[in-house]
């Protein structure tokens, strides 16, 4: 028997804890023998404990126990056993076996959290360590497993609602991985019944609703039927994220929702760079998942997906209704959905939309088109950031503005890199007219707006980002909108405001709105997270003058 080697520990993914640490958490949990071979964390279990190992080895495996087992990592005294999920309550992504005896401290979820909290120091090195193994998990593409062509709607569909909600999953090709075939028909399925989604500890799933991957693999999704909360936050981007960390720190019962995953348009971003206090930048994911656990921490609630169809306000509150038939009633809303981009008005744009065309530039969309000419439509940040992060995959870039200077609405930051790249060509002075190919997407008309000239230039992918479109078709005639589509707030609400809580208060009394939903707000993660935490005051301000702050403070 081979002897299994630690695994060095890397940006903080596996510290070892202190003996302050270890005393910290001994007084809350039990120390216990273990045995070799002994399972204490078992993949899909949801809910299990923390263990800190004190003498022995424990090894973390993928599919333990069967002919696709993949060892992950081995830890020995004074490490930490889990990852994130510990954190989320979502299911275990992995197994953990004893691989040599010793002893363990065995300490309930719970009681972790508290520990946690009493030991700040303590806290934040669990949460990086746990941060860190997610994205190794997500790297090594354990976890999840999503059989089905590259050609299918529903697998991209999946395979992008696993990457938003940061979900660890490997993608296995039908049409060029030759496992899928074998995994097919141990399952029993034919190809033309695919996608079949295979879950941790096993559970297969043929062709699931973004619902039923979340309820499965323990997303956050709490049934609402009749549910009452103070503040109803419709969008969890980052004004949504730091209203429900202030609306649930100030007390109020908070339920944050969204139709996908949180972390907004900000959360498909591959780096941000000039947000304060993270000088070496930091993913859109990570921010969110970050924030979500701060929100969670004060007792917020977050439900996804739930996408919000309609608005109604009545005596005992403003009721939201859901594509699911749910419904929730709060005292407060605060619709923070954001925008999304513009689709091209081009020829063959609906043909290729749902399997080639990209309204998003994270890990799940670069390696779709890995090694793949693809082309990229915007002048702004998002494009720029799109366009750096997608350069470490793909052969070539075409980045299209409809202007000469890329500097007019891009940071200078990302022109400068951009410039040095050199698989990045940029197209000035054009515009798209058609996507061409076959099956699928191989070339992309372009047009010179200066000569008139139309040039084909191969794409197997096209990234667009054009500007932004507000989700507010739920709240058509509930609340007064812009001529396109933006809420209007404060003097622009048409009900003569000008002060103090008029200043985010939308033309209904007790609904709010803030971030890049928001007429004439400032399209920036830090106005969308001040403006997010400005909402809460408001909200309290209302509550006080409706008479239900009292009632909000006792529940």
């Amino acid at each position: 028997m081979s002897v299994l080697v630690e695994t060095p520990d890397r940006y903080g993914a596996y510290p070892r804890l202190s003996d302050a640490q270890i005393e910290t958490l001994t007084a809350r949990g039990e120390r216990r023998r273990t045995q070799t071979d002994e399972v204490l964390i078992r993949e899909g279990d949801a809910g299990y404990d923390f263990f800190v190992i004190l003498a022995g080895k424990v090894a973390n495996y993928e599919a333990h126990g069967t002919r696709d087992e993949r060892l992950i990592s081995v830890h020995g005294p004074r490490r930490f056993l889990g990852e994130l999920s510990l954190f989320t309550g979502q299911t275990a992504f992995f197994t953990s076996v004893v691989a040599e005896p010793g002893d363990v401290l065995d300490v309930s979820a719970d009681q972790m959290r508290e520990a946690a909290v009493q030991d700040p120091g303590l806290g934040d090195l669990i949460l990086r360590a746990y941060l860190i193994r997610r994205s190794i998990l997500i790297g090594l593409g354990a976890g999840i497993r999503i059989i089905g062509s590259r050609f299918s709607p529903d697998i991209r569909r999946l395979r992008e609602f696993a990457a938003r909600n940061r979900l660890p999953y490997r993608w296995i090709d039908l049409e060029n991985d030759r496992q899928a075939e074998e995994l097919l028909r141990q399952l029993g399925v034919e190809p033309g019944r695919t996608p079949v989604v295979i879950c941790p500890g096993g559970q297969v799933l043929r062709n699931p609703s973004n619902a039923d991957l979340a309820r499965v693999v323990g997303l956050p999704t709490p049934h609402m039927a009749e549910a009452t909360c103070d503040l109803a936050i419709v969008g969890s981007g980052p004004a949504g994220l730091a209203a429900a960390v202030y609306g649930a720190s100030e007390g109020l019962v908070t339920i944050a929702l969204d139709a996908v995953a949180t972390g907004g348009q900000a959360g498909t971003s591959s780096k941000i760079e000039n947000y304060l206090g993270f000088p070496a930048g930091i993913s859109g994911g990570e921010l969110a998942e970050r924030a979500v656990l701060q929100a969670e921490k004060f007792g917020a609630s977050f439900n996804i997906p739930a996408e919000a169809k309609s608005l109604e306000t009545r005596e005992d509150g403003h009721v939201i209704r859901f594509a699911d038939g749910s419904e929730l009633t709060a005292r407060a809303v605060l619709v923070a959905t954001g925008a999304r981009y513009r689709r091209l008005p081009v020829l063959n744009l609906e043909k290729y939309e749902k399997t080639n065309v990209y309204y998003a530039a994270t890990t799940a969309e670069a390696l779709m088109c890995r090694n793949d000419p693809v082309a990229v439509v915007g002048g702004g940040n998002s494009a720029g950031q799109a366009t750096l992060f997608l350069s470490r995959y793909a052969t070539q870039i075409r980045l299209i503005i409809r202007h000469e200077d890329l500097d007019r609405d891009m940071s200078r930051y990302l022109v400068d890199r951009i410039l040095r790249l050199p698989n990045v060509e940029i197209l000035r002075q054009a515009e798209v007219r058609e996507l061409l190919g076959r099956d699928t997407l191989e070339g992309i008309l372009v047009e010179d707006k200066q000569t008139g000239e139309h040039r084909i230039i191969s794409a197997r992918a096209l990234f667009v980002f054009i500007g932004a479109e507000p989700c507010t078709g739920w709240l058509a005639g509930k609340i007064a909108l812009d001529g396109h589509g933006f809420v209007l707030t404060g003097r622009d609400n048409g009900r003569g405001g000008s002060e103090g809580s008029a200043l985010l208060e939308t033309s209904q009394p007790g609904v709010f709105a803030a971030g890049d939903v928001r007429y004439g707000s400032i399209k920036r993660v830090a106005s969308a997270v001040g403006e997010g935490a400005m909402a809460v005051r408001f909200v309290w301000e209302y509550l006080h003058k409706a008479g239900r702050a009292e009632m909000a403070r006792t529940r």
